[in-house]
């Protein structure tokens, strides 16, 4: 496919993409779209056009605050959507000019959140981070604990303070314990992390009781986005214990504005890591389960340029997108349209793969040197961390745009 839209090779949202968002039109007035090139394309004015004739698709379905409605129309329906607007981008289209007036220069945009979350997990699937984390907090010989490599691990986060790219969070408070001390204290975390993720948005919902075959999970996985679940490690480490993460992840976790669709993304999967022992039946799989998405961690410190810390790729990943939901669904919990499934921290075989703060300058002892001359051990006041990522194969690429947040002081 070639589009009359100009744009460089290196552009993320290429007619092979079509991703989905939602931009605010004026105060509290919202549509749908998508991008293409440097724009962003008001659907709920090409539905008003007629550009969407012939496609069933109720009146008023892209003049909403998120795509929720429009993702749980089903995949035979949002798939012709994607398919009908690469047929209206692709160059000798006849109504060409007229399309054109629905574009909006990304410049002039006003991204917001694409989803309404309804219920959020993150799990913890990348054999290299539970490896680098483990070693560094227990025993190296024993860095997995048993049951890592038999079940997908993840725990349940908080959907409301989950955000768009831009918005920026002052450093969050809670309670530390130095190891040398006897009591805890309470005030400013010292060790503000991000940590590289991507999520997956459900499409399809399950009702009570239900279950998810690792070979029906393309049915309910919408898209992806990038993800930034950003991590207090000092409060961590005095409280994950007994019962997992709590007030040092659920302050702050930034999204990419573009949901791009598991269809864009499926020139791009390639076989997985082996997994040993063999998974249990249930959460056996056929295909290519993994995606092969270059991913990239950017700290810019105020008033300076920034300095790219981490090149990883989600294709490290030990536990699949399959198997996470199917996993999740095992038990019969419910999947809601909207939900919204975190990977865990993309970290790769080496140090310059690694997907956190915490692995990157390894636990603090091997500060790493900012293009301004600065150092970092972990997330300043005033830093600005920026996520990219995208998928690249025979002159063919799709990608995500930015996921980008500025830690302000505490408040």
């Amino acid at each position: 496919m070639k589009s009359y839209i100009q744009y460089n090779a290196d552009c993320d949202f290429s007619i092979h993409n079509i991703p989905f968002g939602i931009i605010e039109i004026y105060d509290n007035n919202y549509a749908a779209a998508t991008a293409i090139g440097g724009f962003a394309v008001n659907l709920n004015l090409m539905h008003q056009q007629g550009f969407f004739d012939g496609i069933d698709l109720p009146q008023h379905i892209f003049a909403s605050k998120y795509l929720n409605d429009f993702m749980a129309l089903g995949k035979p329906i949002t798939n012709q959507v994607r398919i009908r607007l690469q047929e209206i981008f692709t160059d000798g289209f006849e109504d060409a000019e007229k399309a054109k007036t629905t574009f909006i220069a990304f410049e002039d945009a006003k991204m917001c959140m694409p989803v309404k979350v309804e219920n959020y997990t993150d799990f913890y699937s990348s054999i290299d981070h539970a490896t680098n984390v483990g070693t560094m907090f227990r025993d190296p010989a024993n860095a997995l604990l048993p049951n890592w490599k038999h079940i997908p691990i993840g725990y349940h986060g908080r959907a409301s303070s989950i955000t768009i790219s831009g918005t920026n969070f002052h450093r969050p408070k809670g309670q530390t314990k130095a190891p040398d001390v006897e009591q805890p204290t309470f005030g400013p975390t010292k060790l503000l992390d991000f940590e590289l993720e991507m999520a997956f948005v459900i499409c399809k919902p399950t009702i009570l009781g239900e279950t998810i075959p690792t070979a029906q999970t393309d049915e309910h996985i919408f898209g992806f986005v990038l993800f930034n679940d950003w991590s207090a490690r000092d409060m961590q480490t005095w409280e994950y214990v007994p019962l997992g993460p709590f007030l040092a992840k659920n302050f702050c976790s930034t999204i990419s504005p573009w949901l791009v669709t598991l269809e864009a993304l499926e020139p791009f999967r390639i076989e997985g890591v082996a997994q040993n022992p063999e998974p249990l039946e249930y959460l056996k799989f056929t295909g290519k389960n993994n995606i092969d998405i270059n991913l990239q961690v950017a700290i810019q410190p105020e008033n300076a340029d920034e300095t790219i810390v981490s090149e990883s790729n989600y294709k490290h990943m030990y536990w699949n997108m399959s198997q996470q939901l199917a996993h999740h669904a095992s038990n019969g919990c419910n999947m809601q349209v909207g939900d919204m499934y975190a990977s865990g921290t993309i970290s790769g075989p080496t140090p310059n793969s690694f997907g956190s703060m915490l692995e990157i300058s390894w636990r603090g002892t091997k500060p790493v040197k900012m293009n301004d001359g600065t150092e970092r051990k972990f997330i300043n006041d005033n830093d600005t961390v920026i996520m990219r990522g995208y998928s690249e194969k025979d002159g063919v690429r799709v990608g995500f745009g930015e996921c980008k947040a500025k830690v302000l002081a505490t408040v």
